[in-house]
């Protein structure tokens, strides 16, 4: 089994999320999500090879997930580290067979996306607020769903201040997520320009709060229909910032990605 560890979206090489690839494992699924949680990382992706192509199997410490962008970053590392010469990769997803086209471009890795079926379902300003513990009055506009492979609720917060106060019911948003079929809750607030700052709630515990959230960069972008930079993690030590590239209904989410120590 070879391991190897990543801080995908990082502003320096300090910081960043922590992912975690596993290759020539031989663990069935129900061992990888505890063998996951021991490793202590935001994700782990277990890679493997088939007749499809080359699978990402996706866990967060709670749950198995359909689509982690950080960790496919991470695991896209491996690869061009390996294939100097090579600018691009295809992987395919474990659980949804979402295929993944993967481009390096400069100093970064970008992963293109595309919009994915969301559940029916309309949540109004006073039941997000409820979630978030937040007051109605600091949600701007209608919350709305919006996925690329992993449905998230996007909550828009009238400013920074309101985005930093948020201190959310993690165990309701959990069990709406999971009645509803979505990756929990995204609140973001639009700070200038393209620029945007976010927070992203699907853990039950504060301290797992995640410090870039891929995913959510990308359906952000498709919901807004523009190319943004997010910025996410200022608050927890890990200043993160995420690029997602917006074109013809398409994304690229892309970023930073260095090697850690194992």
């Amino acid at each position: 089994m070879k391991i190897h560890r990543f801080l995908c979206f990082g502003r320096h090489d300090k910081s960043g999320n922590a992912a975690v690839v596993v290759e020539d494992s031989h663990l069935v699924e129900s061992e990888r999500l505890k063998f996951a949680q021991q490793l202590e990382a935001n994700a782990t992706v277990f890679v493997q090879t088939d007749a499809a192509g080359v699978l990402l199997d996706y866990y967060y410490p709670h749950a198995r997930s359909p689509l982690c962008l950080h960790a496919t970053l991470a695991a896209s590392a491996v690869f061009f580290e390996r294939q100097p010469d090579s600018g691009r990769i295809r992987f395919v997803t474990g659980m949804h067979r979402q295929t993944l086209e993967v481009e390096r471009v400069d100093q970064g890795i970008f992963i293109g996306v595309r919009p994915q079926p969301c559940p029916a379902l309309h949540i109004d300003v006073a039941e997000a607020a409820r979630l978030l513990r937040a007051e109605p009055a600091a949600v701007i506009g209608m919350p709305r769903l919006a996925s690329v492979g992993s449905t998230k609720l996007l909550v828009q917060m009238k400013d920074q201040s309101a985005l930093d106060a948020l201190r959310p019911d993690l165990a309701a948003i959990a069990a709406w997520s999971r009645k509803q079929g979505v990756s929990g809750v995204y609140a973001y607030c639009h700070l200038h320009d393209d620029i945007y700052a976010g927070r992203n709630f699907n853990h039950l515990e504060p301290h797992l709060e995640d410090a870039a959230t891929g995913v959510a960069a990308g359906a952000l972008a498709l919901a807004l229909e523009r190319s943004i930079t997010l910025l996410q993690g200022d608050a927890l030590g890990q200043p993160c910032s995420l690029m997602a590239r917006y074109a013809d209904g398409a994304v690229q989410v892309g970023g930073r990605v260095v090697r850690s120590a194992v």
